[in-house]
């Protein structure tokens, strides 16, 4: 049973936005520039949720774990920063019920945060093109803090920020590394159904719900204790 929380800290990609049409737009074209084939967004769709650097490296060497070449990564990795500099919400889009999901819990009262392990120079101009940005009273990013998920301190830090006590906090998500956030702070954690978890369901991470939608979040804390 969940607790009514006192703060609600969200993730971007894979619970807010699907990003991957423009993160594949410009994996493709990076490995095109290096001269080699292009990955396919059905591949980088299976490689998101770690932040820009790891998705870099899987592209390079196609794979979910390992590690490319230093001097592939050192030619590949800034050509990737000069393409989603420019290329950040061309294609990324809200999931549906993100933007009514959101205006239901500010208007229930809920103070929102926003974390992500993508880096601020990309995750602030996504939130404001998309129109979700003013939800949110704090935003960590992937170089906020020297940690990012899943390591605590990103939700340890916005529940300093709020005055909350970490089991007082709740946390939604959609990936493994969300829930090992959430469990390391003492924070509870929803995950969406669908979003970015290498392939597998996220139910076999056991947090504490699944929903389908972020308008689902309301009805769950209104039956909470």
């Amino acid at each position: 049973m969940l607790r009514k929380p006192e703060m609600i800290l969200i993730d971007v990609d894979g619970t807010l936005v699907d990003s991957v049409p423009d993160l594949s737009y410009c994996v493709d074209t990076m490995m095109t520039q290096l001269g080699r084939a292009p990955r396919g967004e059905a591949r980088v769709r299976d490689w998101v949720g770690n932040g820009v650097e790891r998705l870099v490296k899987r592209a390079l060497i196609g794979a979910l774990e390992g590690e490319p070449g230093q001097a592939d990564f050192e030619r590949a990795y800034p050509l990737f920063l000069e393409l989603y500099a420019e290329n950040t919400s061309k294609r990324s889009i809200l999931y549906p019920g993100v933007r009514e999901g959101l205006e239901l819990l500010k208007d229930a009262g809920y103070r929102l945060g926003c974390v992500t392990n993508k880096a601020a120079q990309f995750t602030e101009p996504l939130l404001q093109d998309l129109g979700v940005s003013d939800y949110f009273s704090i935003v960590i990013s992937g170089d906020t803090l020297p940690l990012k998920k899943p390591d605590p301190a990103p939700l340890l830090h916005a529940a300093a920020f709020f005055g909350c006590e970490p089991r007082n906090s709740l946390m939604v998500g959609d990936s493994v590394s969300d829930v090992k956030a959430a469990r390391a702070a003492g924070f509870q954690i929803v995950c969406m159904s669908y979003g970015y978890n290498h392939g597998v369901d996220i139910r076999e991470a056991h947090p504490d719900a699944v929903i389908d939608a972020l308008t689902e979040v309301l009805p769950l804390l209104d039956k909470a204790a």
